[in-house]
């Protein structure tokens, strides 16, 4: 199939969105398929011949590459990125569209011809629970927005891609998709990479990896690091961010523990190694409606993981991971200090997580998925 896949986002880059984009689109290239990706300036050098790479001639002045909508993303690179994308199109007959998140549904719906290219969205969270972390307007208000859409758009496109059983729910819930026009497609992850490294752990490291935005749940973490700093007083805990923390240190310095803190950009090469150096895994995201990829690559890295339940979904209590109520401070700090003390514990679960995510979530895996839905899709579609 010739498939036209739309990544509103740096490309690629290390985190969420932009890594399933860029592992889908390989992976699909892989098996044979003819895959264009349709993306920003911005973003890493490609190297693959399995995906061909059609970038905005976006301002280079522009280099935000934060999550989160900005003025200027909504207002001029997107509108940019369905120009770009009509003019792709043009350039020859496309199976289907494959649009990541909103914007990248936005961006289809505006450039596609009328009735074809089919459009399959894949959407990574909802926006009722997104939206707030990135305004300063009220959060009510934000959630209802988000809500709002959450329930207007999805029904455009042709087919509906969750990227979680819970996400699922909630869209056929809001009652514009119906059971038919959705499926779930979960992340991949390459596990040969992040159990590449054979380096022991290092005693008494928490580490957590991804960015600083307020959804990722850092207050919540060094509230609970404080926690488990006075029951293991050697204890550290190392941020792989390339966010700044300084916007953080104030809660760190009230809390006592801005020295037992090290914030480090780390590339991907250099992940496996930094994340099997931890003693303990930490995700301390409260409020998620779909997987962070960081709880792949943690699992496949074979090193234990301590998650509140909202971003828990692939892990089971007591066998893959230890799960804590959302929110729960004192509970995830006795979690991290329990996997601190019991080093058979944090082995067991390590490893079981690792042969979870190698059985049943390869990237290879995600595009034959993929395929299925495509194949779905054209089924019902009209001729072009």
């Amino acid at each position: 199939m010739k498939i036209a896949m739309i990544a509103a986002c740096p490309f690629p880059w290390p985190r969420g969105t932009p890594i399933r984009a860029h592992r889908m689109a390989e992976a699909l290239g892989q098996r044979g398929h003819d895959v264009h990706v349709v993306t920003y300036h911005l973003g890493d050098a490609i190297r693959t011949r399995h995906m061909t790479v059609h970038r905005i001639a976006g301002p280079a002045s522009y280099i935000h590459a934060a999550p989160g909508p900005t003025l200027t993303k909504l207002a001029l690179l997107d509108p940019l990125l369905a120009r770009k994308l009509r003019s792709v199109l043009r350039g020859g007959h496309f199976d289907v569209i494959h649009a990541h998140h909103y914007e990248g549904l936005l961006c289809g719906l505006l450039a596609r011809r009328r009735q074809a290219p089919p459009i399959v969205f894949d959407v990574h969270t909802l926006l009722e629970s997104e939206l707030p972390s990135y305004s300063a307007i009220g959060h009510n208000l934000m959630k209802r927005i988000g809500r709002a859409l959450d329930r207007l758009l999805p029904a455009y496109a042709d087919h509906v891609i969750a990227v979680s059983e819970n996400m699922r729910r909630e869209l056929e819930r809001l009652g514009r998709v119906g059971p038919s026009q959705l499926s779930v497609i979960s992340n991949g992850v390459e596990v040969d990479h992040f159990c590449s490294d054979t380096a022991a752990p290092v005693r008494n490291i928490i580490v957590f990896a991804g960015n600083l935005a307020p959804y990722q749940g850092i207050d919540l973490l060094l509230r609970a690091f404080a926690r488990v700093r006075q029951e293991v007083p050697a204890a550290r805990l190392h941020l792989l961010t390339d966010g700044d923390f300084n916007l953080l240190r104030p809660l760190a310095g009230m809390l006592g523990i801005a020295s037992s803190i090290e914030a480090m950009a780390v590339d991907y090469a250099a992940l496996p190694q930094a994340l099997r150096a931890a003693t303990v895994l930490v995700n301390p995201r409260s409020v998620c409606s779909g997987v962070p990829q960081k709880l792949f690559n943690y699992m496949a890295s074979a090193r234990p993981v301590v998650s509140f339940a909202a971003s828990a979904a692939l892990l089971e209590h007591e066998k893959t991971g230890l799960i804590v109520s959302d929110g729960d401070i004192a509970a995830f700090a006795a979690a991290i200090v329990r996997l601190m003390r019991d080093p058979a514990l944090a082995a067991r679960l390590g490893e079981s997580a690792r042969l979870l995510v190698s059985k049943h979530y390869s990237w290879d895996q995600v595009a034959a998925r993929a395929e299925q839905v495509y194949a779905r899709v054209l089924a019902r579609a009209p001729c072009a």
